[in-house]
């Protein structure tokens, strides 16, 4: 049986993550297909889980009021997709809607947040990675909002 821990050792996301940490992430993974036009997840909904883009594009939505969806960022194969399931109150603060066929991999937020409570070290790591991610989000929603609102 083939498992996922070499190709999450691959990714970037988790370059120089100890050993033991990818065989306990392995048992938090699953591969996930979405078709085009698909909400992976909806913004205000429980943040269950995030996922590895294998394949394929997600537009990251949120709604305004007034304008409907707009898209914040568009993601693609090798990027991560999610850090709503790590932070209270693990709701969505976007909208993932599925542009081109994904493959990914899914992993399960509350299989993590339960390792990570059992050991801080890797809760920690977590944080440090995700908190990159946090600052690429907010960073396209702000150059998004400049745009829409045509503030130069």
């Amino acid at each position: 049986m083939h498992t996922l821990e070499p190709i999450l050792a691959k990714h970037p996301f988790f370059e120089g993550l100890d050993k033991r940490y990818l065989e306990l992430l392995t048992g938090c993974a699953s591969n996930v297909v979405f078709k085009p036009d698909t909400l992976v997840f909806r913004e205000g909904e429980d943040a269950k889980q995030f996922f590895i883009l294998r394949e394929g594009a997600v537009a990251i939505e949120i709604f305004a009021p007034g304008q409907g969806n707009v898209t914040i960022q568009t993601v693609e194969e090798g990027d991560i997709v999610g850090w709503s399931w790590l932070f209270p109150p693990h709701r969505w603060m976007f909208s993932g809607r599925v542009l081109q066929p994904v493959r990914a991999i899914a992993l399960d937020g509350e299989c993590l947040r339960k390792k990570c409570e059992e050991d801080h070290s890797l809760g920690y790591e977590f944080f440090k990675r995700f908190s990159h991610l946090l600052v690429e989000r907010l960073q396209a929603t702000r150059l998004q909002l400049l745009d829409l609102y045509s503030i130069h």
